[in-house]
């Protein structure tokens, strides 16, 4: 006989209520939350004709993996989803037991897609770096309003650089107040050695995963949100296109209908918020960015205004992303330096490798520029940067689609991406690039 059990469960406890197929209870029973416990229940309680429903908690996929060896499956659902379709004035855990059971033998449970193992590490890394960058904040912040409210001005704008640190260990003080400054400092200088470590697995990571490397092409997107991306996303054959990967992260508009009247008001915020929020923060950079990326950002911003450019460019962001990870190419119209500079950080830190320039063979002595503080410098093109980090090659213009072309033409943005794709030759003076001409 196939059974549904619901599962509720909790930090320590976990409440169990058992169904037949018309819906009858069968057993109720309340056991502890621990890896024994559980599979003893399991082993003893469960057949492979059963079908298990719980919600998403802290321990939830740890207490799936434990009883799917035991049953016919195991549905994680979505409990913002489940409490809309099954509200009750009279909400206990016997309740919540029953409720998913009922919903699962209906099969009218809002299930959730299971990362992998890979995913699910990608993001305790994430949330962990989010929750140290909030602790830094808050320790900085602790240190601002401790200076505001002895009325010191502080000389520097970063106050936390080396030169602020000077300045905070000699400013003078009382007692009290210097022993609560050195308490943040020292938590300061903690949290900041944890991220450096993080952030350094997390970019041995970023370099190791072609996917990553590929979306960090994309201008404003470095490691940490290539991370976050791929951590939310997991498996991209789930999604059809960009735009459902967008309504994933919660990048659309809401939509409120009703016989002839529709509204749509604000994004819907739903999917990983901490992805979002970084894509959002990414967006940003796009205002000075050349390419068709940086000419949509400035476009509707000057139409519609900066917050909402921000928010449909991070939309752009994401579907451009799905289409480069399904076709396995980096981005066409990225500017090679800048390009260049983030793919040499990501593989000097991950692998210690530094690649230094080799004159051309048969020269001899020094250019004629030497001394003068004024020298031509070669930058590669956008080609020859992703061949050289061993990356996908990219179309070039006459290969494009008629239609890609056509957008180009209209925007003005052919020129551009023709420069963009050859090697140049720049001037640098005093060890600055001066503007081309």
């Amino acid at each position: 006989m196939t059974r549904f059990i619901g599962m509720d469960v909790h930090k320590r406890e976990v409440e169990i209520c058992i169904v037949d197929q018309k819906g009858k209870v069968l057993k109720r029973s309340r056991c502890a939350c621990d890896r024994e416990t559980l599979e003893k229940l399991a082993r003893t309680q469960f057949t492979k004709r059963d079908h298990v429903a719980l919600e998403t908690t802290t321990n939830a996929w740890a207490v799936a993996d434990l009883i799917r060896p035991h049953v016919a499956r195991v549905v994680v659902s979505n409990p913002v989803k489940t409490r809309i379709i099954a509200d009750a004035k009279i909400k206990t855990d016997k309740v919540d037991a029953e409720v998913l059971a009922q919903l699962l033998r209906c099969d009218y449970l809002p299930e959730v897609w299971a990362p992998d193992v890979n995913t699910r590490l990608l993001r305790r890394l994430c949330s962990r770096r989010a929750g140290m960058v909030a602790s830094r904040i808050a320790t900085k912040n602790r240190v601002h309003s401790l200076l505001g409210g002895l009325l010191i001005q502080a000389p520097l704008q970063d106050l936390f650089g080396p030169q602020g640190r000077l300045w905070l260990d000699g400013v003078e003080l009382p007692a009290e107040h210097r022993a609560v400054l050195g308490v943040d400092l020292r938590l300061l200088d903690a949290v900041n050695r944890e991220i450096e470590l993080l952030d350094k697995q997390l970019k041995t990571l970023a370099y190791h995963d072609d996917r990553m490397r590929l979306l960090v092409t994309i201008p404003g997107i470095d490691y940490t949100v290539a991370v976050a991306l791929i951590a939310a996303l997991g498996d991209l054959s789930r999604f059809r296109d960009g735009d459902h990967v967008a309504s994933y992260l919660g990048l659309v508009p809401s939509t409120r209908q009703s016989g002839d009247q529709c509204y749509h008001g604000p994004i819907t915020k739903c999917g990983r918020g901490y992805t979002r929020w970084m894509l959002i923060q990414a967006a940003q950079h796009l205002a000075l960015t050349h390419g068709p990326l940086g000419a949509f950002f400035r476009r509707l911003s000057r139409r519609k205004g900066h917050c909402i450019a921000v928010v449909a460019a991070a939309r752009k962001m994401v579907t451009i992303a799905f289409l480069m990870l399904k076709h396995n190419e980096p981005y066409r119209y990225a500017s090679p330096q800048p390009t260049r500079d983030k793919l040499v950080r990501l593989r000097v830190t991950a692998t210690g490798e530094k690649r230094y320039a080799k004159p051309a063979l048969g020269t001899k002595g020094r250019p004629a520029s030497y001394g003068s503080k004024v020298h031509q410098v070669r930058q590669p093109g956008l080609a020859e940067v992703y061949a050289a980090e061993k990356l996908p090659p990219i179309a070039t213009i006459d290969a494009l689609p008629p239609g890609e072309r056509e957008m180009l033409k209209r925007k003005s943005l052919t020129e551009i991406v023709e420069k963009k794709q050859k090697p140049r030759q720049r001037i640098r003076k005093n060890g600055r690039l001066l503007p081309e001409a």
